[in-house]
C-alpha cells in the first residue's frame, strides 16, 4: 500500500460490535439490545464532523441504540442490517460524492475486510481478529469500544494540519499550546 495522504481522507465508515462498541452484546429479559458507546468516540466524530468530514455506520446488525446515537452526533449515512458491505459502501460514497481513494475504515471482523480492501486508510481496533489486524494500515492502541474512534480521527486531523483549529476552540487566544 502506497503513502497515506491524510488531507485526502473525507469519509469515514464505522462498524459497530467491536468498533464503537467493545462487541459484547446486552439483552434486556425483554429482548432489548443495550449498547455502551465511548464518550470520547462521540466527541472524536463530532470533531470529524467539525473538520468537514463525513461520517457513515455500516454494521450487519440492527439496533434502535445505534440510529439514537448517529442521530446525537449527526451520522451522515447509517446502514443496519447489512451482510454484503460492499454494496453499501459504494452506495455511501456514491450518495457523498465521494470515492474508495477518500475513505477510511475501522474494522474488527472479517465482515469488514471487504471494505477495508478497498479503502485508502484501513483500520483495526487492537483486538481485531488477526485477519483484520494484518490488512490494516494502521492498528489502533485501543481495543473496539475504548476510545479506538477517537484515536483514529486525532491521528487522521493532526497528519491532515486540521488538529488545531479543533484545539483552537477549547484553548485560550495567546496561550501555549501543549506539545
Amino acid at each position: 500500500m502506497g503513502e497515506i495522504d491524510y488531507a485526502k481522507l473525507d469519509v469515514l465508515v464505522l462498524d459497530v460490535d467491536g468498533v464503537l462498541t467493545d462487541g459484547r452484546i446486552i439483552l434486556t429479559a425483554s429482548g432489548e439490545e443495550i449498547k455502551a458507546f465511548h464518550c470520547r468516540d462521540g466527541a472524536g466524530m463530532r470533531y470529524w464532523k467539525r473538520s468537514g468530514h463525513r461520517l457513515a455506520i455500516i454494521t450487519g446488525r440492527g439496533s434502535p441504540a445505534v440510529l439514537a446515537r448517529a442521530k446525537e452526533l449527526g451520522v451522515d449515512a447509517v446502514r443496519l442490517n447489512v451482510h454484503e458491505k460492499v454494496s453499501a459502501f459504494t452506495e455511501v460514497l456514491a450518495e457523498f460524492g465521494s470515492t474508495d481513494r477518500h475513505a477510511v475504515v475501522i474494522g474488527d471482523d472479517l465482515m469488514d475486510l471487504p471494505l477495508m480492501r478497498r479503502c485508502a486508510f484501513p483500520v483495526a481496533v487492537a483486538d481485531a481478529v488477526e485477519e483484520v489486524r494484518q490488512a490494516a494500515s494502521y492498528v489502533t492502541s485501543a481495543a473496539g469500544g475504548e476510545g479506538c474512534v477517537r484515536e483514529v480521527i486525532e491521528l487522521i486531523l493532526k497528519k491532515a494540519g486540521k488538529w488545531q483549529a479543533i484545539l483552537s476552540r477549547y484553548l485560550p487566544s495567546g496561550r501555549e499550546q501543549p506539545r
